[in-house]
């Protein structure tokens, strides 16, 4: 079927808005957090994994960070196994952790690395603990009571904090033309396995690659104000007297530190966009509207 003289031009114009952008991120890294409703509609999946391989074919080097804690949550339930929170982080014994392994490291990751491939991509699933990518630390996490006169130490078991990153193993999949997808899990200095919240995963590997952009996908709009209106082109600053206002709390105060770390050690710059749009990767390199807040440093 051909095109008429209408959406002739309105595919000249968005071939014409994307090619300066292409020519400006040929040979650049960018870091994508996949996860949220784009990991479970299946609409959604299959446009991240064409924006993936596309961004590949024009020359960028996309490496990809993702999560998965419904998908782990699901695999507890069918086990029998009550899934427990403390402040939003998961619970983790040994035998939980096992199941964070199977499911992060084998389910998941095999699963995106099946559906890039399936859209003509070449994907590479990893974990942290392949070629030592992911040196973690038990996180310490601390809550105040007022029956207690200092802080209580609470132990939530195997989840952990980037102590470092080495991206020896990245980088070698890279320059073999291959798209790194890695599941955000780390081993400790005792030998152990540690789960990692994806997005600070995906910022400290942006931060080491020295990516030209870190992307994390998220189930919202972006960053908004107190009138609920999208904010964006935001530098380090105007976001930190946005923390400082009480502006950015709550669940997006993680992913908006992430992100500004990301920025102030040396990342071009940091999109927090809305995974529910259909090719929201795409629309945000390439387009100049975009899909969500942009952070520069």
């Amino acid at each position: 079927m051909s095109l008429d003289s209408h959406q002739a031009m309105e595919v000249a114009h968005v071939l014409g808005e994307a090619l300066p952008y292409i020519r400006r991120f040929r040979g650049k890294t960018v870091v994508v957090k996949y996860g949220g409703n784009a990991m479970v509609d299946e609409k959604l999946k299959s446009g991240f994994a064409r924006d993936i391989v596309l961004m590949r074919l024009v020359g960028i080097n996309p490496v990809v960070v993702h999560g998965g804690g419904p998908q782990i949550g699901k695999v507890l339930e069918q086990l029998g196994k009550t899934s427990h929170f403390v402040e939003g982080m998961r619970v983790t014994d040994s035998e939980t952790m096992d199941v964070v392994e199977m499911v992060l490291g084998g389910l998941v990751n095999k699963e995106i690395v099946n559906l890039i491939n399936r859209h003509g991509g070449a994907a590479v699933g990893l974990t942290g603990k392949d070629g030592d990518l992911l040196h973690a630390r038990k996180l310490q996490l601390t809550r105040n009571s007022p029956e207690l006169d200092a802080p209580e130490i609470v132990d939530i078991g195997h989840v952990g904090e980037v102590a470092s990153v080495d991206t020896r193993v990245v980088e070698l999949v890279v320059s073999g033309g291959f798209i790194p997808v890695i599941a955000p899990i780390g081993v400790g200095e005792d030998g152990h396995s540690y789960n990692i919240n994806a997005d600070l995963v995906a910022g400290r590997i942006a931060e080491v690659l020295g990516a030209e952009k870190l992307i994390l996908l998220t189930n919202t709009r972006g960053l908004l104000d107190k009138q609920g209106k999208l904010l964006t082109g935001l530098s380090a600053a105007g976001v930190d007297a946005l923390i400082e206002d009480g502006t950015i709390h709550g669940g997006m105060l993680p992913k908006i530190r992430c992100a500004l770390s990301a920025v102030k050690s040396g990342v071009r710059a940091a999109h927090i966009i809305d995974g529910r749009v259909e090719h929201a990767v795409m629309v945000e390199l390439f387009t100049d509207e975009g899909v969500g807040t942009l952070i520069r440093g």
